[in-house]
């Protein structure tokens, strides 16, 4: 025998994990881009001057990359296997779907940039402004801007269509993350801070979360007999 429905209020199995998860990704994808921001500039065909100084710090950056895309995984995988229960396969393919690639576009991007502070380890007199470097400064540069932003706008797009059908989060976030993923799917790659689009609004979904959590706990706390 099957067990019944859960409520409408109680749309996910584990809101907590998925608060602490979306939290965490966004705290280090926020962080690795803003350490990033300080010293590479937005310019994809500049020479390079930054590596001479800064190669570390964005050897630190990129380092944190690979613990985001992890705790976006977890995020989408608590979201998902409660969603999943609720809606067809056709909107669970596309919404698993495009978190996978975000994530497989990112890890790319941060790949390729990896790829270069090594080669600048052992060519550093002759990477930089070289052809070599123009090329993976922009493929990463590319995937990050068009790819990843792309895909973390579908992913926006079909979460927010997902929370208006089964109400797992408040409506007016859901009307902001449409308003926000057909933004991203506009957007022209010269738009700079777009990327931090995605991750603060992950970060709105985790903290209303365990807002809502929180609100339900309280709310089923017994009270004592004359309390």
């Amino acid at each position: 025998m099957n067990p019944p429905p859960d409520s409408v209020g109680d749309r996910l199995r584990a809101p907590r994990a998925a608060a602490v998860a979306g939290i965490l990704f966004s705290v280090l994808f926020m962080t690795s881009i803003g350490l990033l921001r300080v010293v590479v500039p937005e310019d994809p065909t500049e020479a390079g001057a930054w590596l001479e100084a800064h190669a570390g710090q964005v050897a630190t950056a990129l380092y944190l990359v690979p613990f985001s895309g992890i705790a976006f995984l977890w995020f989408m995988a608590v979201l998902r296997d409660r969603l999943s229960q609720r809606d067809d396969v056709f909107f669970s393919t596309l919404f698993l779907g495009s978190g996978l690639l975000f994530v497989a576009t990112l890890f790319l991007a941060a790949g390729v940039a990896g790829g270069i502070i090594i080669a600048y380890g052992v060519e550093s007199d002759r990477l930089p402004g070289s052809a070599s470097f123009i090329l993976a400064r922009a493929i990463s540069y590319e995937v990050m801007h068009v790819y990843s932003v792309r895909m973390a706008a579908m992913f926006m797009l079909l979460n927010s269509a997902l929370a208006l059908r089964t109400g797992f989060i408040a409506r007016w976030i859901a009307f902001l993350g449409l308003g926000l993923a057909l933004l991203l799917l506009v957007s022209n790659r010269s738009l700079e801070g777009v990327v931090l689009v995605f991750p603060l609004w992950v970060l709105l979904i985790s903290l209303r979360i365990l807002y809502d959590d929180f609100g339900r706990g309280v709310a089923q706390v017994p009270r004592r007999p004359g309390a």
